[in-house]
């Protein structure tokens, strides 16, 4: 097994390409194609998660942050982010980081935080938009189901809850082929026309380079006329944050106090109390001040994420309770998941939970 095996596997399970714009995601140190001794999980990576990968004969180090973020223009050993990137080095340690990708997926960072909570009836809090994409191509009426078959094997055709969704139009196409050409149906240097079928099917943008091959594979022609649009639809299972329900209704403080113990924080930070019921809670792991209106707009009774500023606070405008519990304590969960996710798949390689506790912050 080498470390690109665990790349595919975790790439299925939340796949790059929906991490943001923003984040570096990835393998950012090592070697896809380096043989596999095992795989150390971690929130972060520091010099000491290193120590820890070395001590546990683990040569790939999975990681939700990203240890380098913006640029490094030095190797010098001055940063931590210096100093760690040395060592992976040194001792031919790969590190992946998947962060906002994991965010984004429907079974991350904030269906973990639903899970502790016991949240049921969930949604996304801000679905992603622009990640739905449509082909469109033309085939020949006696190849229509046999490249239909091959683009749903794909999972193209799958949108929201509906699977093997596709459009067609019956027409009449026209080519001739010039010099150079082995044309499938007619004679090259004939005008030919034929009946052809107009298809049109959805996909999430993360299978394209696989839609297209089967594409290629299946349809007869030499020269595969298509086109590929993005769509405006939101994808309602990928997206940041989640808004879920309580089994019962619970008072503030009531909650408040099932927040702190959940999620073994010093110090929950919230906005003012209103002697409401809290139901409808919505989660979003990290720092979540961005999605405070939209949790507002779906209902939620509260709000639990992190790095909340002081005029943050200001927006809960006695509607709902805002409750920061703190960045790593919102995604402490997350090394879990990731464990669960790799020894589903990985049965010969041993996948090993950090026990190094990379919360910068301390409580007094």
């Amino acid at each position: 097994m080498i470390v690109q095996d665990v790349i595919t596997i975790l790439n299925e399970y939340a796949p790059l390409p929906y991490a943001e714009d923003f984040d570096n995601t990835g393998l950012l140190v090592g070697d896809t194609s380096s043989v596999l001794t095992g795989v150390l999980v971690t929130l972060d990576t520091l010099e000491t998660v290193v120590d820890e990968a070395i001590e546990n004969n683990c040569n790939l180090i999975v990681s939700f942050h990203p240890i380098i973020f913006s640029g490094l223009k030095k190797l010098t050993g001055k940063t931590y982010v210096e100093r760690t990137v040395q060592k992976a080095i040194k001792n031919d340690i790969s590190i992946f980081a998947i962060h906002t990708a994991l965010d984004n997926s429907w079974n991350g960072v904030n269906a973990k935080m639903c899970d502790v909570l016991g949240l049921k009836n969930r949604n996304i809090l801000l679905p992603k938009t622009q990640v739905i994409q449509k082909l469109t191509t033309f085939v020949p009426s006696g190849s229509v189901d046999k490249v239909r078959n091959a683009l749903f094997k794909t999972g193209a055709g799958n949108i929201g809850n509906y699977s093997h969704c596709s459009f067609s139009i019956e027409g009449k196409g026209s080519f001739k082929g010039e010099e150079g050409s082995e044309p499938t149906l007619g004679q090259k240097g004939e005008l030919r026309f034929e009946v052809e079928t107009q298809i049109g099917i959805t996909f999430s943008k993360h299978l394209r380079s696989k839609v297209l091959k089967a594409l290629f594979a299946a349809h007869p022609y030499e020269e595969v006329a298509h086109e590929i649009t993005t769509l405006e639809n939101t994808n309602q299972h990928l997206g940041m944050g989640m808004l879920g329900e309580l089994e019962e209704e619970v008072p503030e403080k009531d909650f408040l106090a099932l927040v702190k113990s959940t999620f073994k924080t010093g110090c929950v930070r919230h906005s003012g109390l209103n002697s409401k019921m809290i139901k409808r809670v919505a989660v979003l792991g990290g720092s979540g001040s961005f999605a405070i209106k939209a949790a507002k707009a779906q209902g939620a009774d509260a709000f639990v994420s992190s790095d909340f500023k002081y005029h943050d606070f200001f927006q809960a405008e006695d509607k709902i309770l805002l409750c920061d519990v703190g960045h790593y304590e919102s995604e402490q969960y997350t090394k879990e998941l990731l464990v669960d996710v790799l020894t589903k798949k990985i049965t010969n390689f041993a996948v090993v939970l950090s026990q190094t506790n990379t919360n910068p912050i301390s409580y007094f």
